[in-house]
């Protein structure tokens, strides 16, 4: 069936969108040749049959978010877009119609909130603009907290994200460590980027990252940040100062939000520096737009023997 679609440029030179004498222009018709692709001034035309268009549109639309957030596009950005479009395998879709509990899906692949306390942090989520998941290990909240900042992004309710963790058992300084220093702190990043690694393609995971359009970076290095349109999570945030939660809770931007997680009962700081997370609590507790979610064993969704483990643990610390 054929469909024809108009997409608006607003606020882009169009020699930017199109390249060069049209030279993106003339790659992505190349690419899709049964497409009709007219651009007069600050309006482009497609009309064919329904899915190519559907998947211009997306191109389209995802140029005009380079240009607009980098000021330029790159070739290589058409030619990794044109190769995303074409792969078998598609990045993130929209949860499918009735079924709630799926937060965000691969072709292959869906994150779907699992336990009552997964569901509370989506419905949360999706009614503040900082949300506090507090639980013990194994619970998803640092997945569930991904997913929730993968599935905005896709919807471009946000431009970017944005993933910090402490490094506190380097003291920040990361030093002793061998390598340099994205080796450095790969170790205590690294959880992070096993959780988007579920969610995006490999291809489109590097190209986000390489754009600048999803950031993992160690707390430290988030101050003197003003991140607006962007998702925050700060993962294992116990481990966070209190100068660091409010520093951290202070980048918030224009059109952001911010998921923080972590687990009380976990802190590694100096027993001579008092956690950000307890005391945020306590501070924050009663402000609108900002919610705190408590997940507990009955949320764990790692191996069987985990729930015994903490509860176990429950039971010696009681005594």
């Amino acid at each position: 069936m054929t469909t024809e679609k108009k997409i608006e440029i607003q606020g882009i030179e169009p020699v930017i969108l199109f390249g060069p004498f049209d030279a993106y222009l003339k790659t992505i018709r190349n690419a899709y040749q049964d497409v009709q692709i007219t651009a007069r001034g600050s309006t482009i035309h497609l009309k064919g049959n329904d899915e190519e268009v559907a998947v211009l549109e997306k191109i389209f639309r995802e140029m005009i978010f380079l240009a607009d957030k980098n000021g330029e596009i790159l070739e290589n950005d058409i030619k990794a877009l044109i190769n995303l479009a074409l792969s078998p395998a598609p990045g993130i879709k929209p949860a499918a119609p009735g079924d709630e509990d799926i937060i965000v899906a691969s072709a292959d692949y869906a994150v779907r909130a699992k336990t009552n306390g997964q569901r509370r942090m989506v419905a949360e989520a999706r009614n503040n603009d900082i949300l506090f998941a507090i639980g013990p290990a194994g619970t998803g909240k640092t997945y569930t907290a991904v997913a929730i900042a993968v599935a905005a992004w896709k919807a471009k309710q946000v431009k970017r994200i944005v993933l910090a963790r402490p490094a506190v058992e380097a003291g920040e300084s990361l030093g002793f460590l061998p390598g340099d220093l994205a080796q450095k702190i790969d170790p205590y990043l690294r959880p992070l980027y096993d959780a988007l690694q579920d969610m995006l393609t490999a291809e489109k995971l590097k190209l986000l990252t390489e754009r600048r359009i999803i950031e993992i970076v160690p707390l430290a290095y988030m101050r003197g940040r003003t991140l607006n349109n962007s998702f925050i999570i700060l993962d294992e945030a116990q481990n966070a100062s209190g100068k660091q939660m409010k520093m951290c809770l202070t980048r918030l931007g224009i059109n952001s939000k911010a998921i923080i997680t972590g687990d009380v009962t976990q802190i590694d700081l100096p027993t001579t520096m008092e956690s950000g997370l307890p005391s945020a609590e306590k501070i924050l507790k009663n402000i609108k737009g900002i919610s705190f979610v408590y997940l507990d064993k009955s949320d764990v969704v790692r191996h069987k023997l985990v729930r015994d483990i903490i509860n176990a643990y429950e039971i010696h610390e009681s005594k």
